[in-house]
């Protein structure tokens, strides 16, 4: 039977994330007066249930056929992410951004949700296909249109935490196949060069150490020009692109880099984080019991800023738990890719694991003031439908990876086989 070859660990591992974030969430809802999220906590019950009977449907489905029909997921995916740009609507914390679709009034979900998992079957079957890893940025350029596509799509909604997501899939199933570190550092630079170009001297000194890296790792002179010259364009058009951010997203830059500029207004939402956050201590406040988000100071508690809620009632002690699971789980995900039959397989896990890792950093990284406040859910503890059966979904798929190692035999990235 199926069920004797599930994996344990990560089982348990989602298990106990499912039991903590429906009680974190149940926790959010109880204030000292009205707050419409009360009662929250049952309908992602719901998408639990919803989200787990679609992963047993995942776990059903043979990697053969999943990676026959990749394209075909893959091509609906984008379809959708453009039709939001012309239908989308906003929700929720989400209000400004049209990133839902919906019929007659009613929302039926966010496109940018399926697209993550589109895009990891697509560039698992894609970096499956190869017989080495790409050497050249030339070579990097077919699974970098892959990712850019549903990226580009999905940050002019603009919604650019889901966005980031993206990045974070390529980059992991990238560095997974063997990619060289400094070929990764050297596609990743023309984003360093956009961040860092709102600042003249640091700018100046990424493009100082660029050009060694560029000098010294020897590429072919085309590919050394084209990095060098993006880098300087970012700089050059990065006061454009600037001033075609929306209001709010250039508040919550510079909400990042001084809160304290706007205490009550685009400071807010990170002062109020990093209050509740700092006076959980070391064992928190109790359950139910944090002041910030009792008195509904703590902005968006039940989604974004759901681990403000984790550090104000359960301290040091409750985070370091939390994510100490997510490790659990990411490590376990990379025994699974590590052990998978073949490539495909072994490059779907990856990407998942890189979907939830890259939520995991910049969800936590937003909340402590370590990254800009982009608007993006933590895995099984923030309310939402559509990421829940997105993330049960990348868990099923996983499990239906494991249980086929298991049956099988396994291999290693290096390709030699192994019997279990």
């Amino acid at each position: 039977m199926r069920g004797r070859g599930l994996d344990r660990p990560l089982l348990a591992a989602t298990g106990i994330l499912l039991v903590l974030g429906l009680l974190t969430l149940y926790s959010a809802g109880q204030t000292d007066f009205p707050t419409g999220v009360a009662d929250i906590w049952k309908r992602q019950l719901v998408w639990v249930g919803v989200g787990s009977i679609a992963a047993g449907l995942a776990f059903r489905l043979s990697p053969r056929v999943l990676e026959w029909a990749t394209p075909f997921a893959y091509a609906v995916a984008v379809f959708l992410l453009v039709l939001t740009l012309f239908f989308g609507t906003g929700a929720g914390t989400a209000a400004g951004t049209n990133s839902w679709l919906a019929i007659g009034g009613v929302r039926i979900g966010q496109p940018a949700e399926a697209a993550k998992l589109a895009t990891i079957l697509m560039l698992a079957r894609y970096l499956s296909a190869r017989r080495e890893p790409p050497q050249t940025l030339v070579e990097l350029m077919p699974p970098l249109i892959l990712v850019s596509i549903p990226f580009v799509l999905v940050g002019i909604q603009p919604d650019l935490g889901s966005a980031m997501v993206f990045l974070g899939i390529l980059f992991a199933g990238l560095f997974w196949v063997g990619v060289k570190a400094r070929l990764l550092l050297l596609l990743a630079s023309p984003l360093i060069s956009l961040l860092l170009a709102f600042s003249t001297v640091s700018w100046g000194a990424w493009i100082v150490v660029l050009t060694v890296l560029l000098l010294w790792s020897r590429p072919y002179v085309f590919e050394g020009l084209t990095v060098w010259l993006t880098n300087v364009a970012m700089g050059v058009v990065a006061l454009e692109l600037w001033q075609r951010l929306a209001p709010y997203q250039q508040n919550r830059v510079l909400s990042f880099l001084n809160p304290e500029l706007d205490p009550r207004a685009t400071g807010w939402n990170i002062i109020q984080s990093r209050v509740a956050i700092g006076s959980g201590g070391i064992l928190g406040k109790g359950f139910t019991e944090g002041t910030q988000k009792r008195l509904a100071f703590l902005p968006e508690q039940h989604t974004d800023f759901i681990f403000s809620v984790v550090g104000e009632e359960f301290g040091f002690l409750g985070v370091l738990v939390v994510l100490s699971l997510f490790v659990v789980l990411l490590m376990v995900l990379l025994r699974i890719a590590r052990r998978a039959t073949d490539a495909y397989s072994s490059a779907l896990v990856i990407g998942v694991g890189g979907m939830l890792i890259t939520h995991v950093l910049v969800n936590v990284g937003m909340t402590v003031g370590l990254m800009p406040i982009v608007g993006i859910p933590l895995p099984f503890f923030s309310y939402g439908g559509s990421f829940m059966l997105t993330c049960l979904i990348a868990i099923g798929l996983s499990l239906r990876v494991a249980w086929g190692s298991r049956l099988s035999g396994y291999a290693d990235v290096s390709g030699e086989w192994r019997r279990t």
